[in-house]
């Protein structure tokens, strides 16, 4: 009787430690599942942190730097990771008759030009055979369809340009220091911001002389982030 007592009292303790592991083992990958999904949580976020697009009207100050009336002590250096991130040409929206849209809104809006002339002019100024640009902390590569291009680019300066209808505009110039041949020499940056702040699309100049490069005024390839569909691409062009 003694011993089976103690042979009971055995396996009872086993069962018992078992069924504790099984419910720690239960815990171990609750948490751990927890932390996968918090983890990809924040991988989803800090991807899409530049989408988190404010669609209030902008203040009276923003505005003004927008339209490009701003003094030269506001203009300040940036670094080529305010355009980082996967970005896509606007030229195949305009192609396909997506934009169309914005054309007719610009037409509405601003009186002085139809919608065609206006889908005239932003055809000379979006057209680009990069479909696509992908901008790293010094690294930048170009897609031309399936082919990739490459190249490692030093910042270069600011330009502060005046425009013929008397507002301003401010070029952020990066040079080519190694990569690829076919990669241009110099990249000129044009997002409406005249310092330091994230990119939520971009006007890029690109070429191999810098001079001829600030004289360019009628070709201009778009570029927002390659996630976004071209009915949102849209949108945003109509609530600038």
């Amino acid at each position: 009787m003694h011993y089976f007592t103690k042979g009971l009292g055995v396996a009872s303790l086993a069962l018992i430690l078992t069924a504790c592991g099984t419910n720690q083992d239960s815990e171990k990958k609750h948490e751990e599942k927890a932390v996968t999904e918090k983890t990809e949580e924040h991988a989803h976020n800090h991807e899409h942190k530049h989408h988190e697009h404010d669609h209030h009207h902008m203040s009276a100050a923003d505005k003004k730097i927008y339209e490009g009336h701003f003094k030269d002590s506001q203009v300040k250096d940036r670094e080529l990771t305010d355009w980082e991130g996967d970005w896509q040409s606007v030229y195949p929206y305009l192609q396909d008759g997506t934009l169309d849209e914005v054309f007719e809104h610009k037409a509405e809006d601003k009186g002085d030009m139809t919608a065609a002339d206006y889908k005239k002019y932003y055809t000379t100024g979006y057209k680009t055979d990069v479909s696509r640009i992908n901008t790293g902390k010094e690294k930048i590569d170009f897609y031309k369809g399936d082919k990739k291009i490459s190249g490692k680019y030093h910042y270069d300066g600011k330009e502060i340009l005046t425009y013929k209808k008397g507002n301003r505009g401010v070029r952020f110039i990066f040079k080519k220091v190694s990569g690829d041949k076919e990669a241009p020499a110099y990249i000129q940056f044009s997002d409406h911001n005249i310092a330091p702040k994230l990119a939520e699309h971009f006007h890029i100049y690109m070429g191999d002389d810098r001079a001829q490069l600030l004289k360019e005024m009628e070709h201009w390839p778009t570029y927002y982030f390659s996630d976004m569909s071209g009915e949102e691409i849209a949108h945003e062009m109509m609530g600038h």
